[in-house]
Order: structure tokens, then sequence, then C-alpha cells
């Protein structure tokens, strides 16, 4: 379990959940069961991102496949801190009053990107709603570097909403990441008690933004179950990202990380997140991953493969 107090700087990670009531814990059931991490690899990238000063949402969010990405030189880097801005009911990262921007932070990921030689890069940040831009100029600053230092690498972002922040997304869109990546979380009626400082039909019409701007870019976007949910509901969700033309979506099972987080509604079984794969494909997506373990740059790279063999298929004459 994940405490709400961060030990080493002894202030609460989480203020605005510390007077919260606790909420239960579940036990996980044995389809949801992760290896330790601790090989060589994986030693060897915590140490390049500790070099570097990075921040990880691998560590920061609590991933339970931390050890299997970087046991394969995977990571996805959060920059603009590790102090996010919203109060999320199911985030684990810090919230608070941000540092300001590192100036050399793009110059920083670039280089451990280059030093990982990896040949897909995923981007995302905390929300910055301190910043004029919402931080959008740093992430193109960042996939410009990127670009510098490893031309051959492909990037995807996972970005903020950047809400009332007019002119943000096409910064982003502008710098020409392969995949854009925004996350809807969850469904429009656990809006209020699960996302609260974001807007439903707002993150929704960014997305679709995205294909206006530049139609060629990926889009992606990702739901947890689990979180009280209905069947139905999730199938609107999968309908309106398809309005939107989103070409991939995602589907994990919450993890609750303290107590005094928004608590499990359930475990969705296998056979239900393979059910979701299924549906999703029929509806036009042309990549789809459901599964309990399923987060939004697990398996980031191969996806991307995939995406792009799957659009060429799609787009192949008869």
């Amino acid at each position: 379990m994940v405490t709400v107090l961060d030990t080493l700087k002894a202030r609460p990670r989480h203020p605005e959940k510390a007077h919260k009531p606790d909420t239960p814990i579940l036990r996980k059931p044995d389809w949801i069961r992760v290896r330790a991490p601790g090989s060589p690899v994986y030693n060897e990238t915590k140490a390049i991102v500790r070099e570097n000063r990075l921040v990880t949402v691998c560590e920061e969010a609590g991933c339970p496949n931390i050890g299997e990405c970087w046991s394969k030189k995977h990571a996805t880097f959060m920059i603009m801190g590790d102090t996010c801005t919203r109060a999320c009911a199911f985030c684990n990262v810090k919230t608070g009053l941000p540092d300001a921007l590192d100036a050399q932070e793009p110059a920083k990921v670039a280089d451990a990107i280059a030093r990982m030689e990896l040949s897909h890069a995923v981007i995302t940040s905390v929300d910055r709603d301190d910043l004029d831009d919402g931080g959008a100029e740093h992430f193109a600053q960042v996939i410009r570097s990127v670009r510098q230092q490893s031309p051959k690498t492909t990037i995807e972002v996972l970005t903020p909403d950047f809400l009332r922040k007019n002119g943000a997304l096409e910064k982003v869109v502008e710098a020409r990441p392969d995949v854009f990546n925004h996350n809807l979380e969850t469904v429009p009626s656990l809006y209020l008690r699960i996302r609260p400082g974001a807007r439903y039909f707002h993150s929704m019409r960014l997305l679709q933004r995205v294909k206006e701007l530049d139609p060629q870019m990926f889009t992606k976007s990702g739901i947890m179950v689990g979180l009280g949910e209905t069947r139905e509901q999730v199938l609107q969700v999968m309908d309106d990202m398809r309005s939107a033309d989103i070409d991939f979506i995602t589907i994990g099972q919450y993890l609750q990380p303290s107590r005094k987080h928004a608590a499990i509604d359930r475990f969705v079984t296998p056979d239900e997140f393979k059910s979701y794969e299924t549906i999703a494909y029929s509806k036009g997506f042309l990549m789809v991953s459901s599964s309990p373990l399923t987060r939004s740059s697990h398996h980031a790279g191969d996806d991307f493969e995939r995406l792009r063999k799957a659009r060429a298929a799609k787009h192949k004459p008869a």
C-alpha cells in the first residue's frame, strides 16, 4: 500500500486528502500480480533517471508495471516537476504548489532518451494550472530536444487538458509528436467525484481538435474501470471517442493508492476486459489495450508499431 505521507520531505503528499475518512482497500484478486523490480537492466534504467534528476510517472503514480517496463529500458518521463495543481481522487501524484520550471529539463530528458536508446519515448506531465499556457511550450521544447538528439525516436505525449489555456494545445501539436494522448480517466457521471478539476466534454473536444489540426497524428485516450461505472457507460465513452476520431483506447483496472483515495468499487474480471476489447475493435478503433494491468504507457512502443500497421492496412487499396 502506498502511504499518504511523504516521509522523505516530512509533509503531506496529498494535503487535500489528509482529513478524508479512510476507505477500505480490497484484497487484490489472483489475476492482479506483478513481480518485484530488481533486474540488472531495471537498475541501469533507474541509474540513468537518477543521474539526470528526472521524474517518472512510473514512480510517482505507483505504476504496478514499473518492474517489467524498466527491465526493458522503458520509462515514462514526467516533466514540469513532481507536484500537481489538481487533486484527482484516484491519483497518487503529489499535489500542492509546484516549483518553477527547470529550463534544463528538455535537454536532460533528451539526453536520457538517447542514452537509453529508446525507439519510442513517452512524455507526460503533472497538471500546471499555475502557468499561463499550462506548460504547453515546455512540452514543445522537450519534443524538439528529443528530435534533435534522437531523430529516429518516435514520441508519444500524454498531456493535461490545458483547461482555460487558449492556444496551448496548438503549441504541442505544432511540435509534431507522433502520438497525442490525453486520458478521459472515467465516465462523465463520475467526474465530479473522481476528476473534479476537469470537464469530460472539454477533454473530448481537446482530442477531437488534435485531429482537426493534424489529421495524420495518432490520438489516444484511456479510462479506468472499477470505480462504479456501468458497462453501458463504458460503451457510451467508446462511442464518444469514436465520434472524436480517436485511434487508440486503453482500459485498465483502477488500483487504489491509499485509504485516502477513492475506493475500488470492484475488480473487473479478465473476461470482461476481453469483452470490452472485442466491442472496441468492432466500433472502429485501430488499437485497443484492455486488461487489468493496462496503463497508458504500458507496451507503448510495441503498440505504436501495431498502430501504424493497423492504419496502413485500413488504407491499403483493395
